[in-house]
């Protein structure tokens, strides 16, 4: 069966995503302990793919499938794979296997993949390798986590200063030792410190005569190698570099930075936003119930205290609400509103924090501007939710509160969506982090105590 069968690239609803007939078709191989047609089977397909195959199929399913793959198993495949599964997939692979997996993978894989691997398997792994690789690889994870120096590559291509075209393309055209994909031509003096670079389209477009120095672009921008690697991916996406040079803090070359492996940084910064606003913590859905359990239960015990506090406002309020019986039925709607808003709120000024659209120059205009949405809408919805009061309950008096309290509740909900994610930024505590809690705090609080002090001085 081929891949345009199990791949459709036409749907565009589905587009690019594995179908089911390939994991019947894996699993049935696997079963069968059919070595021959599984191979058949991955044959036509990308890592990116097999890798999903691994995503979709049981922990069981997993193990006798690599088992199974044996000594032609792609390493690609494994700077692919969802983090939580490497583990099971290494305890397959003989030791045989992983050398020939890690061969043809860049330093920054290589890097990559050991940081996410339990310490046995790590040190099989730096076993493995050749004394070269070996010593690039320890020496890349001798830096911070989540810095420069653990992304970059040490493959790389870089030529003096006194070479012209002709020689560089004569060096590419005999170096045995290249990286697999690059981009550019480092221009370095005597010291290895870059002076420039020489993108590919313009090596191939200059006669060989033609000195280096000539067409290179001295436009360009070095990585300290302790940089960290949000900011790394961000000075990629604000400049629309393709690549650029790592240094140390002699300003000497020590790697490279690629493209692919920063937006994979800005599509990680941006997927732990996500999860943490929801309170979910650094889980995927390959993880099981237990992990799932332990890392989901903090967020929900901060929750319990939230709504606690919520409640201890209502509980001041009781008298009231048994007056009004209809008090009980109503308020939620003030609260959840103001709730949604909020989060509204919140989303885009984390966002805007993480790719540095917000910041002090701005922050009191998106304030202000905040302010009145909320302010809008609470007025908007002040009429809708005011008439339904009315009619629901034929109360005109219920009708206004239930305004009132939409209005002040969405109006702070606004504010709190700012200055919370604000407040954090300007403390050092990441507002992805904790921003979430506090706004909903905020928003059912007020909430509640608007609509109910309302009602206990408008009603009673």
């Amino acid at each position: 069966m081929s891949e345009a069968v199990l791949i459709d690239t036409e749907n565009t609803e589905r587009a690019y995503e594995i179908d089911g007939t390939l994991i019947v078709a894996v699993q049935d191989a696997v079963e069968a302990d059919d070595r021959v047609g599984l191979l058949e089977l991955l044959d036509p397909f990308h890592p990116a793919d097999i890798a999903d195959i691994y995503e979709q199929i049981s922990e069981k399913e997993r193990k006798a499938f690599t088992a199974l793959w044996g000594k032609d198993f792609d390493g690609e495949v494994l700077a692919e794979i969802d983090e939580g599964l490497l583990d099971d997939v290494f305890e397959e692979l003989s030791d045989e296997v992983v050398s020939e997996a890690f061969k043809d993978l860049d330093t920054d894989d290589v890097v990559d993949l050991i940081e996410d691997l339990d310490e046995p398997h790590q040190e099989r792994v730096l076993e493995t390798l050749e004394d070269s690789d070996r010593v690039a690889v320890e020496q890349a994870l001798s830096y911070p986590e989540n810095s420069a120096g653990r992304l970059m590559q040490r493959e790389l291509v870089m030529a003096p200063t006194h070479w012209n075209v002709g020689q560089a393309i004569d060096y590419l055209r005999n170096e045995k030792g290249l990286p697999d994909q690059f981009y550019d031509v480092v221009m370095v003096d005597p010291t290895l410190t870059p002076v420039g670079k020489v993108p590919l389209s313009s090596l191939m477009s200059n006669a060989r005569k033609v000195m280096m120095t000539d067409i290179m672009d001295e436009e360009f921008r070095t990585i300290p190698v302790m940089q960290e690697q949000e900011d790394v991916a961000y000075a990629f996406n604000q400049y629309n570099m393709v690549s650029a040079p790592v240094v140390d803090e002699e300003d000497r070359l020590v790697g490279v930075i690629t493209i692919d492996d920063a937006m994979e940084v800005l599509e990680d910064e941006a997927e732990e936003d996500i999860k943490r606003l929801a309170g979910v913590g650094d889980e995927s859905l390959t993880d099981n119930m237990w992990s799932t359990t332990r890392q989901r239960f903090p967020w929900l015990a901060v929750n319990l205290v939230t709504s606690v506090l919520a409640s201890i406002v209502i509980a001041q309020f009781a008298d009231t609400i048994e007056a009004i019986v209809a008090l009980a039925v109503l308020m939620p709607i003030v609260a959840s509103m103001g709730g949604n808003a909020g989060t509204q709120t919140l989303t885009v000024a984390v966002r805007a924090l993480a790719t540095k659209d917000l910041t002090p120059a701005n922050a009191w205009r998106v304030i202000r501007r905040e302010l009145s949405v909320g302010l809008l809408n609470g007025l908007l919805f002040a009429v809708i939710i005011g008439m339904i009061g009315y009619y629901w309950y034929s109360m005109p008096m219920l009708g206004v509160v239930l305004a009132l309290a939409m209005v002040g509740n969405l109006v702070v909900a606004g504010l709190a969506g700012i200055l919370v994610p604000l407040g954090l930024d300007k403390v050092g505590i990441d507002p992805a982090l904790a921003s979430g809690a506090f706004v909903t705090t905020v928003t059912d609080i007020v909430g509640f105590f608007a609509f109910l002090g309302f009602a206990a001085m408008l009603l009673l």
